[in-house]
């Protein structure tokens, strides 16, 4: 059964139905009774089918009560979750489709059990009592779940409560619904459904918790709204605040918005179909209102239909409220619109739309709601502009427009539809649609209205669209019509003012100009019914209109002409005005424009063309009465602000055009206001406004002049001279008092009439007369001023008027010029300095506005003087001798000012590129002195003026140089006025020294020399500092043309000792290095043959030598040559006095040297010079105390003083700082090689230290060979391969000492063309022995190089006899063969090593420290190459030498020698194969070297054969009488360990008497310790002796044995370690031999016994602790026999 069950769903439907028969079921039934038998796979297909069964009702109604109860039980018992609980439910479900009765029973049968039924039987019959068939089964099932209601305590519990809930409620509310007929189907009366449902409702509120979020909450939210239908009214009423703080609670716990829009939906819905909503609905009418807002400012999802529900029944909640309270809905709603969060006032406003329509319209709601929306059009928040668009839209079609306070929701309306990018364009679509709804007329006031500017163009288009509308209804919109409601609606006059204001700027807001001439072109017709306008004005705009509209369709705002546009538009506006021909229409747009000119206060572009619109309009005039009225307005309007003046002034000038006269006589009447004390009106003002109102007159009418004056074309200039007559009539006659203050007006007012006149070129055809009366007049108000104090701009425009009248006829005359220049400087020139007018200033900005005033009247001045040299180009001579005395002021200010003067003038006559009049200056030198002088002027704004009138007169005289040599006929010198500029002069009289020098002779030059330096003793130190400055420029320019050399050198060493300022001794020490580089022959050797020690003069001129390449340089070459030349003569006895003087020039010249590159560049001569005089000072032996040169210590210490040797010294430590080889100066502090080269007699080790460090075991470049480059190198390489063979013995111990170290550099020595060892070994062969150690050691580095190694080899017999020569020869031979051997390649450097090992050990022991250290460090490389070869057994016994004098001589205290034991003894291990000991030798000290050694005798004792041993005891002897303590206490401790660690019982007697002997012969040591040590060997080796038999071994016991079993007696087998007694050595290997052979039976029967039974097992021989496993015995020789000496010549190839 199960099988087939578990099979069944890969059957089909007919086939599941024929496998479920009775027995099956029966089966299954009883399977499912015991827990455990089916899985839950099996048991959800088997109730899948018996679904299916079920529903097809094939089963009877007994198997269906079985199943019921077997489910049901199943449920109970195991408690199922998941797909199995599911299907139990549907098999539940379709069991009750048939038999309801008979599953919703199952849920009382147990009455009295406490448990809850199972949860899929609640979810079944709760979906079983939505059905029809269950309706009698309502009351019973309703009052168990009654019961078991307070049970429920899980959630799942609870929704399957809630199931059945839902089911019961839904279904007797369906039933009560249907009527009285239905009610009896029923199993309960409508009466107990209401009591049921009040009873469910408290239930649940009191017995379930209901307030957090989750499924039970919205369930239960669910099931109470259904309950409101069913629980009586008065009830429900009585709950509404319990229910309401309910809610309340449960929206801030975020439950789904739906759940509880529905429920209070449900509420509010069943208190209305009672008919009132009560008192407690009311009193909660503000929170459940509050609920609602909330919920709808949810955001809907339309893809969530909970998302959408909610919304609509929130708004649907809204209208039953608003129906039940009217007033007080709208009262919140509008409270709730009123409010600051944007959200609410959004949904406020949905909300009021949707009960708009229930609210009666009265006037207090109409007040209330214009109220609340003005309220919000304040806040305006972006997110409500669309809904409130929306409500505002209502609100026009209920004619909300039409209050009185409709106007602010049309000017909302309006800015909403301004043209901002910001706005959303379904926004500005809605604006338009209501702005629609207003009337034409309103609309276009509106638009232009200021305020809404920036609207103008979406009303144009609205008004244009409405227009268009009314011409094709045929209602024409006369623009003459705007006059019959003028208090309402604007006029025709001011419509068309404005809209053509509006079209000045048409792109602004893209299309203000299109859409204001589209406005005006649909508001008027071709025919006009105005009776005063004609047809020809709506014909002028038909044509005019569209031309200018294309015109803007053509162009954008960047490719405008501004100003043709504005022209167009007022030529437009003029034809206008001449079509309409009616002068009252005119003088009305007149006023007009008057009111708007008046009203533009801001916009200054805007009022100035008002102000031309004025004058276009008047012009159209041909009325002079009106002319003059309309003029005498404008001349009456306001004038306090500029612009207004301007505006005025360009009013005139336009009407001038056409009414010139009336305009010239209407200003001559209106300036009466100036003059006529009866009639002016200036008078009747309050007094401190009379001068004011005097100077804006003054000012209107002369800025009036000037724009007519631009206007007409010429035809004012016949009245030009009356005009000036009455400009000086108006000052003259002023009415007013003529204080500092009027006095500025009117030249205010002048100046502007007389920049205009200027500029007029025709006006220079004139003769003005009044002229020369205004420029009197100018210079007398100059006067006027003050001389301390600059009050006011008087000076300054003056000085404007005076220039601008320049080309005016008549001209100055030169006294009348004179007396102006002289006026004007001391009225500008004697002025206090600026910090004296800053500070009588009283604030701060006055103070500015004082020195700004200051600053523009010295450029004033300097137009006018400009002005002047332009009418009269010869006389700057003049000009510039006027403030010859405020050049030479004593005031700073006064001078500053003059030098500014003639700077400017200087660079304007440069500037004017015009010498054909010659311009003389009889006086040139002494302008180029004062000139030259104020450059160093202690204030430096008068050094930089003065450098720029110093660059102007130059290029004058090189224009006027370059003219001459043009009319000459000569070429003109390209390019020569681009050499200086101003900056190169500035503070700098060096330069302008530089300058000028090329026009002087040699004797000018000398002479201008020998001056400056009478000035360089000046008190003021800018002028002695000019003076040098001087000198340096001349002497650098042109000192070799200088002459009496010797005089300048005197005077300026003379000077130098005088306490001359320090820049200026500075500047005069330059002069002389400039002059020392030129003329190096004359002044290097007067400054030599001061005496020493110099003074610090002399010392500072040296030092300075030393900042200048080409001095540098000429000067060391110089003293190099005396230095070489020097030494190389025949020496006297008494020390020279000029070399030691050139070395005292040279520590000066390179202790602060700036030129690095000239030392690098003379870098080798130079330092073997110094070497070279270093060699010949310490051969002199000057004494100590002989001062020769002192060094500067710093601030606060003494001076150092130096003899002739530490002169030198500090030379040579000079020579390589200066060339930047700071490294070769350290190494050289650090390994004291200046005491070496302070030394004759190592002078030249000082020199191989300086080169290269000769004492590491392999030469080391820490010196000059490292440092320098191979280019350096070859170059001291070429000088001294000059004197390898000089007679001068200094100069040839030099040379060779640097050609040896030299040689270590590769590129030296790979050099072509050289014979390097030939040298060499030449050098080596001499007797000298400082050539010998020289000529090896260039051996030693020549073999570091590959390829010379292996030419070298052949020296190798050569070199080995060097091993026994003195110290440091015997050095430098040990590392020339260690270099050899080291660095060869070959197989035969083995051979070479053998051939050089015998002479090699006895170095090891040397007495000299020097050769011990060399040659045990060369012992080690030479191991450790030898090693790379793989040496043989005839070399590795001739190795096995080095041992014993390793070992003892590592005892030695001293470090570096120990340290270098260890390095050989660690090569000799790996050479040997002692690899166990390698480590020990790596890492030994001197505090361990007994533990080394004791080590070193175990390890030999347990490895090496006997006769090994007795070699190296034997070697171990000859130091026992080492004159050395240390070897000898060395050699007894080694013979006591090697006794300790044999076996002295198997040692020969004779062997041990040999020991014996040896030791006993050092009893009488002179060393006590030596003889204690000796004493106590003794006694152990007698200990040892007589010790009893050590245990033997198992082989030794087994032979013994065997002897015993055979009756042979067994030998004692002692051994020997010398060989002294050959013979009895040969007579015990004969029985030896013969016992062995009498064995070799017997021993192979007993091996083959011994294999089989202890296979593998170690055996231990002896003491030797060496081991074997089994039967295998050793195949090669141990390795004591491997390097057993043999006495015997061998081939090179064993080795």
């Amino acid at each position: 059964m199960f099988r087939v069950m578990a099979d069944s769903s890969e059957t089909d439907k007919g086939d599941l139905e024929c496998d479920i028969s009775e027995r099956n079921i029966e089966n299954f039934m009883e399977a499912l009774q015991v827990a455990g038998q089916l899985s839950a796979d099996n048991v959800l297909q088997t109730l899948k089918l018996l679904e299916v069964k079920i529903l097809n009702n094939e089963m009877e109604t007994a198997q269906c009560q079985k199943v019921t109860d077997l489910i049901v039980n199943y449920l109970r018992t195991m408690k199922s979750e998941g797909e199995l609980e599911e299907m139990c439910t549907a098999v539940l479900m379709a069991l009750g489709s048939h038999f309801p009765g008979m599953v919703i029973a199952k849920l009382w049968d147990r009455l009295r059990v406490r448990n809850l039924p199972p949860r899929g039987l609640l979810v079944a019959v709760g979906k079983l009592s939505l059905c029809q068939d269950t309706a009698r089964y309502i009351d019973a099932t309703w009052e168990y779940i009654l019961r078991i209601l307070k049970m429920a305590q899980e959630e799942d519990d609870m929704l399957a409560i809630c199931h059945v809930l839902y089911g019961l409620v839904i279904s007797a509310q369906k039933h009560l619904d249907l009527g009285a007929e239905h009610e009896g189907v029923m199993d309960i009366r409508k009466e107990a459904v209401t009591i049921k449902a009040y009873q469910t409702l408290r239930v649940l509120f009191n017995r379930w918790s209901l307030k957090s979020k989750d499924k039970v909450t919205e369930q239960v939210l669910v099931i109470i709204g259904h309950l409101f239908y069913l629980i009586p009214p008065f009830k429900l009423k009585n709950q509404v605040n319990r229910l309401t703080r309910w809610l309340m609670i449960l929206i801030s716990t975020k439950v789904t918005p739906f759940y509880i829009s529905q429920c209070i939906f449900q509420l509010v819905d069943a208190l209305a179909l009672s008919g009132c909503g009560g008192i407690n609905l009311e009193s909660q009418l503000e929170n459940i209102i509050g609920m609602l807002f909330n919920q709808l400012t949810e955001k809907v999802n339309n893809s969530d239909s909970h998302s959408v529900l909610n919304h609509s029944l929130a708004l649907r909640a809204f209208c039953i409220l608003t129906k039940l309270y009217n007033d007080q809905v709208v009262f919140l709603i509008r409270k709730t619109m009123e409010s600051k969060d944007p959200a609410k006032t959004v949904s406020a406003l949905q909300v009021f739309m949707d009960v708009f329509q229930e609210v009666p319209q009265t006037e207090k709601l109409q007040s209330e709601v214009m109220h609340s929306i003005i309220n919000v059009i304040q806040e305006d928040f972006k997110p409500v502009r669309k809904p409130l668009l929306n409500f505002i839209e209502m609100l026009g079609q209920h004619n909300y427009f039409a209050l009185p306070q409709g106007d602010i929701i049309i000017n909302y309306i309006i800015k909403l539809s301004q043209s901002d990018s910001s706005n959303e364009e379904d926004m500005g679509i809605m604006c338009f649609k209501i702005l629609k709804m207003v009337s034409l007329p309103k609309l276009i006031t509106l638009a232009c209205e200021p305020s809404n500017t920036s609207a103008f163009v979406p009303l144009c288009k609205i008004a244009t669209e409405m227009a268009l509308k009314a011409w094709f209804l045929g209602q024409v919109p006369y623009l003459s019509g705007f006059h019959l409601r003028p208090t309402q609606f604007i006029s025709p006059q001011k419509l068309m003012t404005h809209l053509v204001m509006f079209s000045r700027k048409p792109y602004r807001e893209k299309e203000f100009g299109a859409s204001s001439l589209r406005l005006l072109y649909t508001l008027h017709p071709i025919t006009s019914l105005h009776p005063v306008i004609y047809s020809n004005v709506g014909q002028l705009w038909m044509k005019a209109i569209p031309q200018m509209l294309q015109i803007l369709d053509d162009h954008t705002e960047k490719n405008l002409n501004q100003k043709e546009w504005e022209g167009r538009l007022l030529q437009f506006s003029s034809q206008s005005l001449v079509a309409i021909d009616d002068d009252n229409w005119l003088e009305h747009l007149i006023r007009v424009v008057l009111e708007k000119i008046s009203y533009f206060s801001d916009d200054g572009e805007e009022k100035a063309f008002l102000y031309k619109l004025f004058g276009f309009t008047l012009r159209t005039s041909r009325k002079v009465s009106l002319v003059k009225m309309m003029l005498s307005s404008i001349l009456q309007t306001a004038h306090e602000e500029l612009q207004e003046r301007e505006g005025i002034a360009v009013a005139l000038s336009i009407v001038s055009m056409k009414h010139l006269t009336t305009v010239l006589d209407q200003l001559e009447v209106y300036s009466a206001i100036l003059t006529d004390k009866d009639s002016s009106s200036i008078l009747q003002l309050m007094k401190e406004h009379q001068q004011r109102e005097w100077g804006l007159v003054c000012n209107t009418i002369y800025l009036s002049y000037s724009k007519i004056i631009l206007e007409s074309k010429g035809a004012i200039f016949t009245h030009l001279d009356a005009i000036l007559a009455l400009v000086l009539q108006h000052y003259h006659n002023c009415i007013v008092e003529k204080d500092k203050n009027l006095k500025l007006d009117y030249l205010n007012a002048l100046t502007t009439l007389t920049n205009i006149l200027s500029s007029q070129r025709k006006a220079f055809q004139f003769n003005f007369p009044h002229k020369l009366d205004i420029v009197n007049l100018m210079v007398e108000l100059i006067k006027e001023e003050p001389p301390n104090f600059i009050s006011s701009s008087i000076r300054q425009m003056a000085m404007n008027i005076v220039t601008d009248f320049r080309n005016l006829r008549p001209l100055l005359e030169i006294e009348e010029r004179t007396e102006l220049l002289r006026t004007c400087f001391k009225g500008v020139l004697s002025l206090p300095p600026r910090d004296v007018l800053r500070k009588e200033a009283a604030r701060s900005k006055e103070a500015q506005a004082i020195l700004d005033l200051f600053k523009e009247t010295l450029e004033s001045l300097l137009r006018l003087m400009e002005t002047l040299i332009v009418e009269m180009p010869t006389r700057i001579q003049n000009c510039l001798e006027l403030l010859d005395t405020w050049l030479n002021s004593q005031k700073d200010n006064e001078r500053e000012r003059a030098m500014w003067c003639t700077a400017r003038i200087l660079g304007f006559t440069a500037k004017m590129n015009n010498f054909k009049a010659e311009i003389e200056f009889t006086r040139l030198g002494r302008l180029v002195r004062l000139l030259a002088v104020r450059c160093q002027d202690p204030v430096d704004n008068i050094c930089f003026l003065s450098s720029q009138a110093v660059y102007n007169l130059y290029c004058i005289l090189l224009q006027q140089k370059q003219m001459g040599r043009k009319t000459q006929g000569l070429w003109e010198e390209e390019g020569k006025h681009e050499v200086y500029s101003a900056n190169v002069f500035y503070n700098n009289t060096f330069e302008i020294a530089k300058a000028f020098a090329e026009y002087f002779t040699k004797i000018q030059l000398t002479t201008l020399v020998l001056t400056a330096m009478e000035g360089l003793t000046d008190s003021r130190a800018k002028v002695s500092l000019a003076a040098a400055q001087l000198m340096s420029g001349v002497m650098k320019e042109r000192g070799r043309d200088m002459i009496k050399i010797e005089e300048v050198v005197e005077g300026i060493l003379e000077r130098l000792n005088l306490q001359l300022e320090p820049s200026t001794k500075e500047e005069t020490l330059r002069a002389m290095c400039l002059l020392a580089g030129n003329n190096t022959h004359i002044v290097v050797p007067m400054l030599l043959n001061r005496p020493l020690p110099w003074d610090r003069t002399n010392l500072a001129l040296w030092n300075v030598f030393g900042t200048r390449r080409e001095t540098t340089i000429n000067v060391l070459q110089l003293l190099i040559g005396i230095l070489e030349n020097l030494h190389s003569k025949e020496e006297t006895r008494e020390m020279a006095f000029q070399p030691v003087a050139v070395a005292c020039a040279l520590c000066e010249m390179l202790s602060g040297s700036l030129c690095q590159e000239a030392i690098q560049e003379l870098y080798p001569r130079l330092l073997l010079a110094v070497l070279s005089h270093l060699y010949w000072v310490i051969e002199q032996n000057a004494p100590q105390k002989m001062v020769v040169y002192s060094k500067d210590g710093g601030p606060g210490s003494k001076s150092k003083p130096f003899d002739p040797t530490s002169c030198a010294l500090e030379a040579v430590k000079l020579v390589l700082l200066a060339a930047a080889y700071d490294g070769v100066v350290t190494y050289a502090n650090q390994h004291c090689c200046w005491d070496l080269l302070s030394c004759p007699k190592f002078y030249y080790i000082g020199i191989m230290d300086l080169t290269s460090n000769s004492w590491l075991p392999v030469s080391h470049p820490s010196g000059i060979v490292k440092n320098c480059e191979p280019a350096i190198l070859h170059r001291i390489l070429n000088l001294v391969r000059n004197l390898l063979y000089s007679f001068d013995d200094r100069r040839k111990i030099l040379a060779r000492t640097f050609y040896a170290q030299l040689l270590w550099h590769r590129s030296v020595a790979q050099t072509l063309g050289q014979d390097f060892s030939g040298n060499l070994i030449r050098w080596i062969k001499e007797p000298n022995l400082i050539m010998k150690e020289v000529g090896l050691r260039g051996i030693s580095n020549l073999a570091l190089h590959p390829g010379q190694s292996e030419s070298l080899k052949s020296l190798v017999p050569f070199l080995r006899d060097f091993l026994k020569s003195e110290v440091r020869v015997t050095v430098q031979a040990v590392k020339s063969l260690r270099n050899i051997i080291c660095h060869g390649q070959g197989e035969d450097t083995k051979v070479v090593f053998s051939s050089i090992s015998k002479q090699l050990c006895p170095l090891i022991n040397d007495e000299r420290d020097q050769v011990r250290i060399a040659a045990t460090a060369a012992l080690g490389h030479m191991l450790y190459r030898v090693d790379k070869f793989k040496p043989g057994s005839t070399l590795r016994k001739e190795i096995y030498t080095f041992l014993v004098p390793l070992l003892l001589s590592f005892q030695d205290n001293n470090a570096e020698v120990v340290k270098a034991c260890g390095g050989a003894l660690t090569e000799w291990t790996k050479v040997i194969g002692w690899s166990s000991l390698t480590q020990m030798f790596q890492h030994t000290t001197l505090s361990d070297h007994m533990q080394v050694l004791e080590e070193t005798c175990k390890y030999m004792v347990s490895t090496c054969k006997k006769q090994l041993l007795g070699e190296l005891l034997s070697q171990n002897f000859g130091f026992l009488k080492s004159p050395w303590p240390f070897l000898r206490t060395a050699a007894v401790n080694f013979i006591g360990l090697i006794t300790k660690k044999i076996n002295m019982n198997n040692i020969h007697e004779d062997d041990v008497q040999l020991l014996q002997n040896a030791l006993e012969s050092m009893r009488n040591d002179p060393v006590e310790s030596i003889q204690s040590l000796v004493n106590t060997t003794l006694k152990n080796i007698n200990k040892y002796v007589n010790a009893g038999p050590i245990p033997t071994s198992r082989m030794s016991r087994l032979s013994i044995n065997l002897f015993k079993v055979s009756g042979m007696k067994a030998s004692e087998r002692k051994k020997r370690l010398f060989k002294t007694v050959r013979r009895e050595r040969d007579d015990e290997d004969s029985q030896k031999n013969k016992v062995w052979n009498w064995l070799q039976g017997p021993l192979n029967s007993l091996r083959s016994w011994h294999n089989a039974r202890v296979k593998n097992t170690p055996l231990i021989v002896g003491d030797l602790h060496t081991t074997s496993t089994g039967s295998q015995v050793p195949n090669s020789k141990s390795p004591s026999e491997e390097t057993e000496p043999v006495q015997k010549k061998v081939a090179p190839e064993s080795l």
